[in-house]
């Protein structure tokens, strides 16, 4: 599904606009994304939890040419599925 599509579901689903949907959205993924680079978790209880980890630096492989680089260290983002969604995906 693609960010439109999600749109125009959520838009169907809640009753809304489709402008008043992608603004829902686009708050939502502001929101998160401001937690996660401030380092709080987000949970969605039932749904799942965004977690912002860090990754040391350390080698790594250029596949191309095999050659060993170093890669910095970073900071990414990680998703735990919830109990309820996971019991609706294997249920």
């Amino acid at each position: 599904m693609t960010k439109a599509e999600l749109v125009a579901a959520v838009a169907d689903k809640a009753g809304m606009s489709k402008a008043q949907a992608h603004s829902a959205l686009q708050a939502f993924v502001d929101c998160v994304t401001t937690s996660l680079k401030d380092g709080e978790d987000v949970r969605l209880v039932g749904f799942g939890t965004f977690r912002s980890v860090s990754r040391a630096a350390g080698p790594a492989r250029n596949p191309r040419t095999g050659e060993i680089v170093q890669r910095p260290a970073t900071r990414t983002a990680r998703f735990q599925i919830g109990e309820a969604l996971k019991a609706a995906l294997n249920g």
